[in-house]
């Protein structure tokens, strides 16, 4: 029972990936598609956690923090583009 559960999450995940696949490429505005790509970050992670649970193993929790990690510094450096149109400012010593 408890298998069929987690198939069935692993199942609903992967859909919502491809929902979100489909908002990235047909977005009607650029936050959109940040927002669709977010959310593909965090449905990876839970796609991980429940493999991590499925194989009852513990060895793929570092890659969950890494891919949170990496999921909310993109979505902050693509927000920070938008906003100011450049990721890092330099100042120039004119």
């Amino acid at each position: 029972m408890f298998q069929t559960l987690l198939m069935t999450s692993l199942i609903m995940l992967t859909i919502s990936i491809a929902i979100a696949l489909y908002r990235v490429v047909k977005g009607p505005s650029l936050p959109d598609r940040i927002l669709a790509l977010d959310s593909i970050g965090y449905n990876i992670i839970g796609i991980v956690a429940v493999l991590c649970i499925m194989l009852d193993s513990s060895s793929y929790l570092e890659t969950i923090l890494l891919i949170g990690i990496l999921a909310f510094l993109s979505t902050v450096a693509l927000c920070k583009f938008l906003e100011r149109g450049v990721v890092i400012e330099r100042k120039r010593n004119d």
